[in-house]
């Protein structure tokens, strides 16, 4: 079901033919990755938070961390991820299949700057075999985005 809601979202914009259906897992940024034949940056993960008991979404690429500080100062609270076991019943859809489409209402969706470094990036669809290819701006239209943060830590390059 959280796929076929998935799917009716990115109809509106055109974009259901962008879908890729995987025979294997793409649960985790690692999977989807080797799946795809991409890095694991362009994969665009879902990671699904509680602000004062509101659930909201924030896409990061594949490879990136949270720093709890920068999402302190953004969100004026610590860090609190939904509970694995309540993933599916606030956000819509199963954890390995979060994304920004198809949703439940009122949950606010935010882009991480760590996506900023790819031309195309790689969101789940709904479940754990799928994904979809967009551009960044394809991204913003349909995630219904509220605003860029940059609450991932920076990269730290290895010599």
């Amino acid at each position: 079901m959280s796929y076929e809601k998935a799917k009716e979202h990115l109809k509106k914009y055109g974009l259901e033919e962008r879908i890729i259906d995987f025979s294997a897992s793409s649960a985790t940024v690692k999977e989807a990755a080797c799946a795809l034949s991409c890095t694991e940056g362009e994969i665009a993960k879902s990671l699904s938070f509680l602000v004062d008991d509101k659930p909201i979404l924030i896409v990061v690429a594949g490879d990136a961390k949270v720093d709890n500080s920068k999402y302190k100062q953004e969100f004026h609270k610590k860090a609190k991820m939904i509970p694995f076991d309540k993933v599916e019943e606030m956000i819509g859809h199963a954890a390995g299949g979060v994304c920004p489409f198809g949703i439940k209402n009122g949950i606010d969706v935010y882009l991480d700057q760590s996506l900023q470094k790819y031309a195309v990036v790689y969101p789940a669809c709904g479940n754990d075999r799928s994904a979809v290819k967009l551009a960044l701006k394809e991204l913003e239209e349909a995630s219904c985005y509220q605003k860029w943060v940059d609450v991932c830590k920076e990269e730290l390059l290895v010599k």
